[in-house]
């Protein structure tokens, strides 16, 4: 082996490397977001749930321990409730996450020492959960009476009373899976054409732009639906997934996160000049949808600026829609802001990538 030559192709090597803006870009930008993903985004305390406040005893003694609990940051009251069955139905529908409740024997319950207040959380998120018995724990004896002392707050977990992982994280999978695959094999697919020279045939043709992407996203819609199916199948048979809200509504909710990701892959595919940059593109687009949809991480605890990039980001609304739909039973009437939020995703998308493919080689 010659040091000279070894030289050369490492310097050969080198340049062309430089001339890649797009990799050069990712060499830098992916450590970088990383870093700011898992140091600023990512919050592992739970923080600031949404919730509910259903004071029915409203005494001196009751307000001051709902303002006790308040105080801890844990949650952060964005609703108002009468009766537990309201606090269920809000929990149900996605508005809050966390409800309390106060007996209207309070004082009494008190006074023996009993259950004072009762914590209702959505169990489907697991993280949440363990927050909300946390909350639970908070110690009772500062202004209270030996007897008082041993009052405590119970935590009722609705959907999930089992803690079970599987069943917060296999609904989630479905959108993390989709995301991953059809991003991809739609970002590769106008670049795999111009690769191969099938372009040329392609202009030859009077298909239109419209059409031409069309034609390359109904193929991947099928693959899309069977991932789904397989995940299903295999968490309700491996795991007791339960799918509250019935079949039908899980495949629409799924069909609209596969056509959201099929238009950005050919968005993608519409910017990339090869497979690989394609396959970068894919994978910095994907990093932060798995990091701040809610599938990894509590949403409520990363920062605004965190919640709102996510909420650009198509993975975030179908998680709500998936847990909503398999976990809790809620309705199409509870979950159309995210089904909305889908649709206007997949418009945009589509119109910016046959807005820019043109049937010519560059």
């Amino acid at each position: 082996m010659k040091i000279a030559q070894i030289y050369a192709v490492m310097v050969k090597e080198v340049r062309q490397m430089m001339r890649d803006r797009m990799t050069l870009a990712m060499m830098i930008g992916i450590p970088t977001l990383q870093l700011l993903l898992f140091g600023y985004a990512i919050n592992l305390d739970v923080r600031n749930l949404p919730a509910a406040v259903a004071d029915l005893a409203d005494t001196a003694a009751s307000r001051a321990l709902v303002r006790d609990m308040l105080a801890t940051g844990v949650v952060e009251p964005v609703a108002a409730a009468r009766t537990p069955a309201e606090i269920q139905s809000l929990i149900r529908a996605g508005t809050i996450e966390v409800g309390i409740v106060v007996p209207p024997d309070f004082e009494r319950r008190l006074g023996e020492g009993r259950e004072v207040m009762q914590v209702i959380v959505d169990g489907a998120d697991t993280s949440v959960q363990a927050a909300a018995r946390q909350l639970a724990q908070m110690p009772l004896d500062g202004r209270m009476s030996s007897a008082q002392s041993q009052a405590r707050i119970s935590v009722l977990p609705l959907y999930n009373p089992q803690r079970v992982s599987a069943i917060n994280v296999v609904p989630g999978l479905i959108g993390v899976i989709l995301t991953m695959t059809l991003v991809m094999f739609t970002a590769m697919a106008i670049v795999r054409e111009r690769e191969r020279g099938n372009l040329e045939m392609l202009i030859a043709t009077p298909v239109s732009s419209a059409e031409l992407m069309v034609g390359k996203v109904l193929p991947y819609i099928a693959v899309g639906l069977i991932q789904a199916t397989v995940i299903l199948v295999l968490g309700g048979l491996l795991f007791d997934v339960p799918v509250r809200g019935g079949l039908p509504a899980v495949y629409a909710a799924s069909m609209l996160l596969i056509v959201a990701n099929l238009s950005l892959g050919l968005l993608i595919s519409t910017r990339a000049q090869s497979q690989f940059q394609s396959m970068q593109m894919t994978f910095f687009l994907f990093l932060p949808s798995i990091l701040l949809s809610g599938f990894m991480f509590p949403f409520d605890g990363m920062p605004r600026l965190a919640q709102w990039l996510a909420e650009a980001l198509p993975l975030t609304h179908f998680i709500r829609l998936i847990r909503g739909t398999m976990l809790r039973g809620a309705s199409p009437s509870e979950l159309w802001p995210d089904a909305l939020a889908l649709v206007v995703f997949t418009a945009v998308m589509m119109t910016l990538a046959i807005s820019r493919f043109r049937k010519r080689l560059d």
